[in-house]
């Protein structure tokens, strides 16, 4: 779903090609990429597309990137690597490099290009002195952001039921327009002191989402289903309403199937999924 919302496609393996740049860092789920500078059909056209264009870079290294299903043998990876190097104009750094250049043979045609990795920085965010046992696991809610916003790092998100702020601070992290909205004072003020921890600033206020009057771009909601907060049907009906009014898109998690609240609340179901903790299903939807 996360890679539909970003590339608009469906991967039939575990890489993709796409002609949108997305930072390998902001996903959860992409551990590594290329940015594709030359395409061949053997090394030997992609060294001379290097020697022609006098490819240059200081401080450099090459790495082959090992493809699933169809990769070369080991021998054959680091005569590429040594033969790529040699043939790019500056000094390479094998222990400190400044830009890694990526070589990696996909589907029978060689590529070349710079090459950036996940750095998994966001991980820090489990570190949050406040959480809960049924909060949103980081990697989904990163990737729940990442599915609300696309390629429009500056719409107007909301997290109308934040509750200890994991959806708030992954979307902070990304520079994205964020606010949110939590209900129980006490949870709140443990959101609020979760993102003083990261240093970010407070977007959060505790406030019933019945009461929001502004415009968004999206919503995120992850129900509440009465754990902290005893609540109902009617009452997360209602959650679904306020959503419709307040956004134009809304990305909902759910405990259970709630197709019909959504489609009744004025909203068209356009892509759905599932994630799994412990014995909970969670239902995510994507609405508009």
């Amino acid at each position: 779903m996360e890679m539909r919302s970003l590339f608009n496609q469906t991967p039939d393996e575990k890489f993709l090609f796409s002609n949108t740049y997305i930072s390998a860092s902001r996903s959860p789920f992409i551990k590594e990429m290329i940015s594709v500078i030359y395409e061949e059909n053997s090394l030997e056209d992609i060294l001379r597309s290097i020697t022609r264009d006098r490819l240059a870079y200081n401080d450099f290294k090459v790495c082959y990137i090992k493809i699933e299903n169809g990769d070369i043998g080991y021998e054959e990876r680091l005569k590429s690597i040594s033969k790529v190097g040699f043939v790019i104009t500056g000094e390479p750094q094998m222990h400190n490099p400044q830009i890694i250049i990526g070589i990696t043979k996909v589907n029978g045609r060689w590529i070349l290009g710079e090459y950036e990795r996940n750095d998994y920085e966001w991980h820090i965010h489990d570190k949050k002195p406040y959480s809960y046992s049924n909060s949103l696991s980081l990697r989904v809610a990163r990737a729940l952001v990442n599915i609300a916003v696309k390629n429009d790092l500056s719409c107007k998100l909301v997290d109308p039921c934040c509750g200890i702020g994991t959806v708030v601070i992954e979307a902070m992290s990304m520079g994205v327009n964020v606010l949110g909205y939590e209900i129980n004072k006490s949870i709140a003020e443990n959101a609020r002191k979760n993102l003083e921890f990261f240093g970010y600033k407070n977007v959060i206020t505790n406030e019933d989402m019945n009461n929001i009057e502004d415009k968004y771009d999206i919503a995120i909601i992850d129900l509440p289903y009465g754990l902290f907060t005893p609540t109902t049907i009617e009452e997360q009906t209602s959650l679904i309403k306020t959503a419709r009014r307040i956004s134009k898109r809304l990305v909902i998690v759910t405990f259970e199937d709630m197709d019909e609240n959504i489609i009744n609340a004025g909203f068209n179901i356009i892509d759905r999924s599932f994630v799994l903790k412990g014995r909970f299903k969670r239902y995510i939807s994507i609405c508009e």
